[in-house]
């Protein structure tokens, strides 16, 4: 699958900044390919770049519209449906990482039709995944784990490309869900895969590698959500990870989209090493990674200085910090 940047960003009319991750992710990770962001009336995510009609995108040499929103169960809201045909006709190629699927939507179908404008489903891969077996296979992988969704994972796992490459370590981030293909150009989103082979498709995902190569796996999800914790589980699994940094927002009260609590960190370290352990028995904790973003800075500081010495690991906030506490962890423990 080949998606032609630059990029025009559909956020439509998502209600917060949680539910326009795809597009948010996009335009953090990937500014260069990003021309301009489409909103509908009321759409409360705003990505910070220049808002265009799809003609001025045009003008402009925009090539792909990209459906820069999630939601519970990946649905594409019958609203959007009229921007997206608008855009085809236009010769624009249209993106999304949502479940469903475009060409499954007439008025979608008939438009790309007309136009010849590609239509690519991120979310679904031609790729036949087999079983995961759980042999060992040479080669070091970092899994992000979490206390819930949408808490930084993706985030944490491309700040530690970036650090260990700048410093000259063999590294690779592998993608796991949407928003990371985007950005990386290569993966699988392991939440559409069938779930007697999620845990093969991350062995696909990261494969047998140098000794020396560090794989930073996205995790998805999280070990104790009730709607999630089925792809976690698979993932983690199939991971394989010799490391993993958990992942946390510290001022929310319950999980994203239910009425259940967060778990602690120690809950999610404890089970992740009794899960992890089926593959890769000895699975480590090696760092923790906090979105910081609704507390002040003193305040951050304070609780990531509690938590470092509560669990005797280095924590920080990747994006307002950097991670070169987490990469110095990695490299002392595994000296590569």
């Amino acid at each position: 699958m080949v998606i032609d940047p630059p990029y025009l960003i559909f956020l439509g009319d998502v209600p917060d900044a949680l539910a326009a991750k795809t597009g948010l992710g996009i335009v953090d990770w990937r500014p260069e390919w990003c021309i301009g962001q489409l909103r509908l009336e009321g759409c409360r995510a705003d990505a910070k770049i220049p808002d265009l009609s799809i003609e001025a995108a045009v003008a402009q040499g925009v090539k792909t519209m990209v459906v820069g929103s999630v939601n519970a169960g990946g649905v594409l809201p019958p609203h959007w449906i009229n921007s997206i045909v608008a855009a085809l006709d236009a010769g624009l190629n249209v993106a999304t990482g949502l479940h469903t699927r475009l060409a499954s939507i007439p008025e979608i179908a008939a438009a790309a039709a007309r136009s010849g404008a590609q239509l690519h489903d991120v979310r679904f891969s031609d790729q036949r995944f087999d079983t995961g077996k759980g042999t060992k296979r040479p080669g070091l992988r970092c899994l992000t784990v979490g206390t819930d969704c949408s808490v930084g994972k993706k985030y944490t796992a491309l700040a530690l490309e970036r650090e260990m490459r700048s410093r000259g370590m063999d590294a690779d981030f592998r993608a796991t869900g949407q928003t990371g293909v985007f950005i990386s150009g290569r993966g699988a989103a392991i939440d559409a895969v069938a779930a007697d082979f999620i845990s093969g498709a991350v062995e696909w995902i990261a494969p047998a590698a140098d000794p020396n190569h560090w794989d930073l796996v996205e995790g998805q999800g999280s070990l104790f959500h009730p709607s999630f914790a089925g792809v976690s589980l698979g993932l983690l699994h199939g991971a394989q990870a010799d490391a993993f940094v958990v992942c946390h927002e510290p001022t929310r009260t319950t999980m994203r989209g239910v009425e259940h609590g967060l778990p602690s960190i120690r809950d999610v370290i404890d089970l992740t090493r009794a899960c992890g352990s089926l593959t890769n028995p000895a699975i480590a904790c090696t760092g923790i990674a906090v979105n910081t973003q609704e507390l002040g800075e003193a305040e951050a500081r304070t609780l990531l200085q509690e938590l470092a010495r509560e669990y005797a690991v280095p924590a920080t906030d990747p994006i307002r910090f950097g991670v070169n506490e987490l990469v110095d962890r990695l490299q002392s423990v595994y000296g590569k």
